[in-house]
């Protein structure tokens, strides 16, 4: 997996009044949990950038100003209220040894002949919750649609793998390809396929 390197300042002092003064000058604070001790660090918001605000899965490289690294992945994320700007970030530290559990985004390849065939197709599930060692990590899970058929569905069942587990039931349609005789526009929402309320009638 592909990793994002962010480049930290040592907090000295993890009171309020320091973490205010932080976010004042532009910067978030961090912490890197799963360690002997927790790494508070600070870092320019800018540095998120390319973590954040993408579809993408990826690894973090926290790199301190005395030269230290720790390996990690983002836990939570945490946004202002009316700006939506990122005020906090928690990191977890990976070890090659010690399995981690993170959501994967899924990828389409090719063109369903049933989409072709007037079907819809159907985005159940956009990323899928896996557990493995930091290097079996996969960029994406890669699905092949040029099969599918109307009425068609790829489900976890056969998307397992050897190098990580899938933390959702076998049976879980991640992608499907439904007849559109059976759906009237604005009715179904295309990700999670839920009935939309009825609108009210014309007076």
């Amino acid at each position: 997996m592909k990793s994002i390197t962010v480049t930290g300042s040592k907090r000295e002092s993890v009171g309020k009044k320091a973490t205010k003064a932080l976010r004042n000058a532009g910067m978030v604070p961090c912490v890197v949990y799963g360690g002997k001790q927790p790494l508070h660090f600070s870092a320019p918001e800018l540095a998120f950038k390319h973590l954040v605000y993408t579809p993408n899965a990826h690894t973090v490289v926290v790199e301190m100003e005395n030269g230290d690294k720790v390996n990690a992945v983002v836990q939570d994320i945490q946004f202002h209220p009316v700006s939506d700007r990122i005020i906090h970030v928690d990191f977890y530290q990976l070890f090659d040894d010690k399995a981690v559990t993170m959501d994967i985004p899924v990828r389409i390849i090719g063109n369903s002949p049933g989409v072709k065939n007037g079907g819809r197709l159907l985005f159940r599930k956009r990323k899928l919750t896996i557990k493995a060692l930091p290097g079996k990590l996969p960029d994406f899970f890669d699905i092949d649609i040029s099969k599918l058929k109307i009425g068609g569905n790829i489900a976890v069942s056969s998307l397992l793998n050897d190098d990580f587990s899938i933390l959702h039931p076998d049976n879980t349609v991640v992608i499907q390809v439904k007849s559109s005789r059976n759906v009237v526009a604005g009715e179904e929402d295309e990700e999670e396929g839920e009935a939309a309320a009825e609108a009210p009638a014309a007076e």
